[in-house]
């Protein structure tokens, strides 16, 4: 019961952060998914010269409401996502502070590499579910158009994908090289909002919950940037081997394999393709999670 000493809340305190998450996943949905869909097409296939070549094409070929096929899982499932990396981000703050207070009682506060493993954790943690809720949207971005679609809908995927090689090895295909993007990723994501929220509270000698949402937003959308730029590489491998075929079809045999022929064929440039888009996207969609998020839990008090 300490940690409900140092932050007052205990499991009222978890549930409104993963329902602050939850609201935050939604809008990170709304506003990415487009983007998202062109760089996922960039990074797994040859056909696109470039992101506007991409989405134009999409548009053209597709129809507008390409740039939201497989919206339903990732609406579903990344409010989960978000719920999750705030709550067990949250949760671990709270063990450091209590870890913290039992040595220097009077500043528990989390030193900035404390921050970084909490949002690891928090990672950790969410690459349960992020890993098979993203293999299968990508699947659903990157099948054929029309008639010849190899799923009919998120269930199906799921389904198909499981019947292949079982849960672990089908819908779970990607999984090590998820919890290592997960915990690169968030651990640099709140690292950076909460230097830089820290930072400004410090300098304009006035509370958290005193600081601008517009400056929130901000924060949170470079926050967005310093997480993508920080593991890009990991996400292009997972999309690689999340798209590639089975059995005989199968082009890589494990992460490591990937990682090389990645390297082999493409180089460095191999690891980085599609960065345009994601950096795009990173800013609106990560100002408006961190926005939400935060609108939400000033609201709940």
């Amino acid at each position: 019961m300490a940690d409900v000493q140092v932050d007052g809340g205990g499991l009222k305190r978890t549930l409104k952060d993963l329902f602050a998450g939850a609201a935050g996943g939604v809008a990170q949905v709304l506003l990415g998914q487009p983007f998202d869909i062109v760089k996922v097409r960039l990074q797994t296939s040859s056909q696109y010269k470039s992101a506007l070549d991409g989405a134009t094409q999409i548009f053209k070929n597709e129809g507008p409401l390409a740039f939201y096929k497989g919206t339903l899982t990732p609406l579903v499932g990344i409010g989960a996502c978000v719920s999750v990396q705030f709550g067990g981000f949250h949760y671990a703050r709270r063990q450091f502070e209590q870890r913290n207070a039992a040595t220097n009682p009077l500043d528990p506060t989390l030193s900035y590499s404390q921050y970084y493993l909490s949002g690891a954790f928090a990672g950790i943690a969410n690459s349960v579910i992020s890993g098979p809720i993203e293999h299968v949207r990508i699947r659903l971005q990157t099948q054929p158009h029309g008639a010849a679609r190899l799923y009919s809908g998120p269930i199906d995927c799921v389904r198909k994908l499981s019947a292949h090689e079982g849960v672990l090895a089908g819908l779970y295909r990607g999984e090590a090289v998820t919890i290592l993007r997960e915990a690169q990723a968030y651990g640099v994501w709140f690292l950076a909002f909460e230097y830089m929220m820290n930072a400004d509270a410090k300098r304009n000698g006035i509370k958290r919950d005193e600081i601008s949402q517009v400056k929130v937003a901000t924060y949170g959308g470079l926050a967005g940037e310093a997480l993508w730029l920080s593991s890009y590489p990991f996400d292009v491998i997972k999309s690689k081997m999340q798209s590639d075929g089975f059995g005989p079809n199968r082009k890589y045999s494990s992460m490591r394999d990937c990682f090389a022929q990645t390297w082999r064929l493409e180089g460095a440039r191999g690891f980085w393709k599609g960065i345009g888009p994601t950096l795009l996207r990173a800013m609106p969609v990560s100002a408006g999670t961190f926005a939400v998020v935060e609108m939400t839990m000033r609201a709940m008090g």
